[in-house]
């Protein structure tokens, strides 16, 4: 045979073998263009301009055509031969699968229609410039189109919560009672004052003062004529007809197939087929033991009551707590500074990308947990920022605040989320996001680092580590008891306030957190155990030839992915660290 035709004949092998990942490749490609078209504000988040004008249509006909289209999707995904795929490949390809399945099964339920609660929905959307760097006047006018467009996506939310009352698809009375107020509070003042004014109070120098002038005057006008009136329209709404509508039990499961909604919603958030029963058991066994721990820190600070008692004093006394938002804040601050040089003992790679540290906004503090992240620009043109609630410090302890803020930012979502987004070769569905069982799993995981990182070295300070890993573990247990097994609020209130320390008005919003968003606080514990669980086993076989750094190096490598995609290539690892 001629070196020309056995070349022909590679070549030719080749190409066929490459195909199947050129086809994979392309629809990938296909599905993330078409996925940012649809969502011009994630468009936002990751640093581009190209939506700013924009917000997404919210509409029940664009519903019913995304779900068509996610459709074609998978017909295309499953003419791939995933098995002649690259691994890599191979798990990207389950992945994509099983997210565009997830969301028509979503869809199919009928989640779409419960589009809004005290911690989503378009009265939040005030906060979208914080992710946009105003530096022209281009991003000024694309801003004031977006709030020329508000009314329009008001009744496109509209059309959606009336389409949920019909098909009995309603969230729960106590949750929504909240979001008329958080509406009034943005209509608060002058239009000046409006929170969607908010970019044009400083303007770059780039600007001359008369278009300054313009712009603001515009804003105004906007706010005033359109904005404003469309969003009383919607508050009004939500009070005479959406209230009286929504169901009157906290959970999901007192909706018709409200079982099967909720058992969706588990595998989802866990991805893990663990039954809510299994999650239940899970969730009680943790409270247990977490429970026998914090009894050893109370006895070893002479305290001489029960812990019910120990908690209590805890959430009232005035040496656990600063006197001033500013206080709290410049103390969040000092925290974060001491974080940063103890990653170095436990990671070989660390992101490139820096973090901030800001307040969360004053017209959501109320409504909102303790703190939250907001990832990098995948463009690198904006950093990552751990937000703080410091609406009344008085119920904010100190002693949690280191647990938080390695949760939040380093080693947590921050180190895991700017690390998966500069990894090479990742799609961007898989770079840009991921699953939260990981994603909120590893932040779990992450505040048992703090031990190998040098905190927690004040009993409390370790007090405050047991409370938040309580606090998951409590999730397990009135999650489901909620939405599986008809809990009541007060129930859930009950039981949380009797097995950890957080204060009663955290706990509050906790719990009314797990009503609007079914099964996400789930992923939590059982991401973190599955974590741990995988430590110990590598710890085990390894020996001394375990390197904790080579270990979250690998754990983090490949973005945030399924619990059972983990477990598979973490004993991978091991098998080849053992050799």
């Amino acid at each position: 045979m001629s070196r020309l035709i056995l070349a022909l004949l590679l070549w030719g092998a080749a190409f066929a073998s490459a195909a199947p990942a050129d086809d994979f490749q392309r629809i990938v490609d296909a599905h993330w263009q078409w996925h940012l078209q649809q969502n011009p504000e994630l468009r936002t988040h990751l640093g581009e301009r190209s939506g700013n004008d924009r917000w997404g249509d919210m509409s029940l006909a664009a519903h019913v055509e995304r779900d068509a289209r996610r459709g074609e999707f998978l017909t295309e995904l499953a003419a791939i031969d995933a098995r002649e795929l690259s691994e890599q490949d191979q798990l990207s390809h389950a992945m994509l699968v099983g997210r565009l399945q997830g969301e028509r099964e979503a869809h199919k339920l009928g989640l779409h229609l419960m589009p809004v609660n005290m911690r989503s929905g378009p009265q939040h959307l005030h906060t979208l410039p914080e992710q946009i760097d105003f530096r022209s006047e281009q991003d000024y006018r694309a801003w004031l189109v977006r709030l020329q467009r508000l009314p329009d996506l008001l009744l496109q939310y509209r059309e959606l919560l009336e389409e949920g009352i019909l098909q009995q698809r309603t969230q729960a009375r106590v949750v929504m009672e909240r979001v008329p107020a958080q509406i009034d509070r943005l209509l608060a003042g002058a239009p000046e004052d409006s929170p969607f004014y908010k970019p044009f109070r400083n303007a770059p120098p780039e600007l001359s003062a008369a278009q300054v002038k313009e712009l603001r005057r515009s804003a105004a006008q906007m706010i005033r004529t359109e904005v404003n009136p469309a969003l009383a329209e919607f508050r009004d709404f939500l009070s005479a007809a959406y209230l009286p509508a929504c169901r009157d039990e906290p959970g999901i499961g007192s909706l018709p197939g409200g079982d099967e909604l909720y058992r969706f919603l588990t595998r989802h958030f866990t991805t893990t087929d663990m039954t809510p029963e299994a999650i239940h058991e899970v969730g009680k066994a943790e409270v247990a033991r977490i429970l026998e721990e914090m009894e050893e820190v109370k006895t070893s600070v002479g305290f001489d009551g029960d812990l019910q008692a120990f908690n209590e004093f805890l959430r009232t006394d005035p040496q656990f707590y600063y006197d001033s938002p500013e206080a709290l804040f410049e103390g969040y601050l000092a925290v974060a500074k001491r974080l940063d040089p103890e990653l170095v003992k436990l990671f070989g790679k660390l992101p490139r990308m820096p973090y901030g540290v800001r307040p969360i906004a004053d017209t959501i503090a109320p409504d909102t947990t303790t703190a939250y992240y907001n990832r990098p620009a995948a463009n690198g043109t904006r950093a990552g920022y751990y937000y703080v609630n410091l609406y009344r410090p008085e119920v904010r302890p100190k002693y949690e605040m280191e647990v938080l803020s390695v949760h939040e930012a380093v080693p947590g979502h921050h180190l895991q989320i700017a690390l998966a987004q500069e990894l090479e070769g990742l799609p961007m569905f898989r770079s840009s996001g991921g699953e939260t069982a990981f994603v909120e799993g590893w932040g779990l995981y992450s505040e048992r680092l703090g031990y190998d990182m040098g905190l927690y070295t004040d009993p409390y300070s370790r007090y405050g580590q047991l409370t938040y890993d309580m606090w998951r573990a409590v999730r397990l247990v009135v999650d489901t008891g909620m939405h599986y097994f008809g809990w009541s609020r007060e129930q859930a209130i009950d039981y949380f306030k009797a097995n950890a320390a957080k204060t009663e008005a955290d706990i509050v919003n906790e719990i009314d957190r797990y009503i609007g968003w079914p099964g996400q606080a789930l992923a939590y514990k059982i991401g973190q155990l599955k974590m741990l669980e995988l430590r110990e086993r590598a710890e085990q076989t390894l020996g001394e030839r375990f390197d904790i750094r080579a270990f979250h190096d690998h754990l983090l490598s490949a973005g945030a992915i399924p619990l059972d995609a983990l477990e598979q290539r973490m004993d991978a690892w091991i098998g080849a660290q053992r050799g």
